[in-house]
């Protein structure tokens, strides 16, 4: 190997390693091992890791179906797919093919630890284009890591940890590519299509600016009717194959609808609750609030990238402008027309419904900004490269490395407590032991009423996912309604008339659900009793051999 291939391996690898250095500090590494699954179990942030788990878990015992996608062992009527449970499909498909090999129980802290290492790599790789000093280089990749964009998902949203994806969708903006310059654009949406929705419109905005870019040089404008086709078929069928379109209702989520989780214009420059040195600012009142904080090394960078563009200001090069007007497009989005500026919202136009209600399937409207905050730091890196040259500027770059980490404290005391070290596997909290002799006589079980996070649906699937039942205690990123009232409706009939479900257990999760029972069960057959908090119904309880 030559002495610059030898380097540039070096250097790529040292920034897959600090991306891995930062995972590991803020999250430690009892999170890699396949099979340690309490440390998603444990509650400490919220349902939503217990989501992804009971998702795969399902899923990779279910036969294969088609689609792909299919979860019907997860919700039995009401289930949907692999892809509404935000279980990252392109793994869950890879790891349910090889488990007759390897079985794996979570491949969650892989996939956070390698979303680190890509997007250090990324940055690593897009720095190179303006300088080959390995200090720079490093250095840069190592702001791009530490972006609380990007850990905030990781302490949670797992899925949207894949803001490599973005830096590829701007890699290849940035770049003039060869001839087979869509077939990485296609493995590029295809990928992202297959890892979360939300991701997907963002990078297909920066094929779009791409596409446009070389429909204004005519001497690039051959076959991208063709591009457009094959990889708009392409997309939707890595949908279809996910699961995506199995829903007939309920795109639109059950928090809120767009407009109601905008992003505050402020909202890059307020620490809270991640910066250690500015003041905490007010913003709008809604769970994304919090996590748009750019870091104060990064605020710095960008200001020095100002500074560097004053001492000799250009203008961007034809090609980048629909780039340009992309980003803005989706800040605007971000933004949505019901304004706010530190924490007061001006609405500026009404949308129409029809509008309103497609755009509500991106209610979280505030994510729309990374594009935009990415892109602004790749400016500020390449401008201050081009100001100082790559050796200074790895200095500099190396300064605000440090000073991003001391003003990040506050974010990283926050990252430590929500996966601590714990046993591999969380005990179960339907712990009285009813629960285990009844898994050996039913094969499903049902909460009366169904729903969304009905009341106790956690212990209730992950109690029928460890012991193999199935299951209509559900949590999924979307839900259609009318299949939900269907088989409430159908399962109030069968209370009321006494015909149950053979070999099915019920949970009443309601007074009317409790009343309807107890009026139509047959005592010296059927048991009605409270174990660990819960009133279930056990059809023939007192028959049973």
């Amino acid at each position: 190997m030559t002495r610059p291939a030898l380097k540039l391996w070096a250097g790529a690898a040292a920034s897959v390693l600090i991306g891995w250095a930062v995972i590991a500090y803020a999250f430690g590494l009892h999170i890699l091992p396949p099979w340690n699954t309490g440390w998603m179990l444990s509650g400490m942030i919220g349902p939503d890791p217990v989501q992804y788990w009971l998702g795969w878990s399902f899923f990779r015992r279910a036969p294969w179906s088609w689609p792909p996608g299919l979860n019907p062992l997860w919700g039995l009527e009401v289930s949907s797919s692999i892809y509404y449970a935000d279980a990252i499909p392109l793994l869950a498909f890879f790891f349910k093919a090889i488990s007759p090999v390897i079985e794996v129980s979570q491949y969650w802290g892989l996939w956070i630890y390698g979303c680190a290492a890509l997007q250090a790599f990324m940055a690593w790789r897009i720095i190179g284009l303006a300088t080959d000093d390995p200090l720079a280089r490093l250095a840069g990749a190592a702001l791009f890591v530490l972006q609380p964009t990007m850990l905030a998902r990781m302490g949670g949203h797992f899925a949207l940890s894949a803001h490599f994806l973005l830096l590829m969708g701007l890699w290849l903006c940035l770049t003039r590519g060869a001839k087979a310059r869509w077939v990485a654009w296609a493995a590029l949406l295809v990928a992202t299509a297959l890892i979360h929705a939300y991701l997907l419109p963002m990078v297909a905005a920066l094929w779009t600016a791409d596409v446009l870019a070389r429909w204004l040089d005519r001497a690039k404008r051959g076959g991208l009717f063709a591009e457009i086709i094959i990889i708009f078929t392409l997309v939707l069928a890595a949908l279809w194959a996910g699961g995506m379109f199995v829903l007939g209702g309920g795109f639109g989520g059950f928090w809120g609808g767009y407009g109601q989780m905008q992003m505050d214009v402020l909202a890059p420059l307020d620490p809270s609750p991640w910066g250690a040195f500015l003041p905490d600012l007010p913003g709008p009142n809604h769970v994304e609030v919090g996590h748009s904080y750019a870091g104060l090394g990064a605020l710095l960078l960008v200001l020095l990238g100002l500074l560097a563009w004053a001492k000799n200001p250009t203008k961007p090069k034809g090609r980048f402008w629909p780039l340009i007007l992309v980003l803005a497009a989706m800040a605007l989005f971000a933004i949505s027309p019901n304004v706010s500026i530190a924490g007061f919202t001006y609405t500026i136009v009404e949308l129409p419904q029809w509008i309103q209600r497609y755009a509500d399937a991106l209610r979280a409207s505030e994510r729309f900004i990374w594009p935009l905050g990415y892109a602004a730091l790749i400016t500020a890196v390449l401008l201050l490269i081009r100001w100082l040259g790559g050796r200074r500027a790895g200095f500099v770059l190396a300064g605000l490395v440090v000073i991003q980490v001391l003003d990040m404290r506050p974010g990283f005391v926050r990252l430590h407590h929500f996966f601590p070290p714990s046993a591999a596997t969380a005990p179960l909290r339907l712990s009285d032991p009813f629960w285990a002799e009844a898994a050996r006589h039913y094969t499903r079980i049902r909460i009366i009423p169904s729903g969304n996070q009905a009341p106790w649906w956690e212990e209730i699937a992950v109690f029928a996912a460890t012991k193999g039942l199935q299951t209509d205690a559900v949590y999924f990123a979307r839900l259609d309604p009318k299949r939900v009232a269907a088989l409430n409706a159908r399962l109030a009939r069968q209370l009321a008339e006494g015909e149950f479900e053979p070999q099915t257990l019920y949970v009443l999760a309601d007074e009317g659900a409790l009343a309807l029972a107890g009026a139509s069960h047959q005592p010296g057959r059927d048991l009605i009793g409270g174990f660990n908090g819960l009133w279930v119904l056990a059809p023939g309880w007192y028959a049973r051999q």
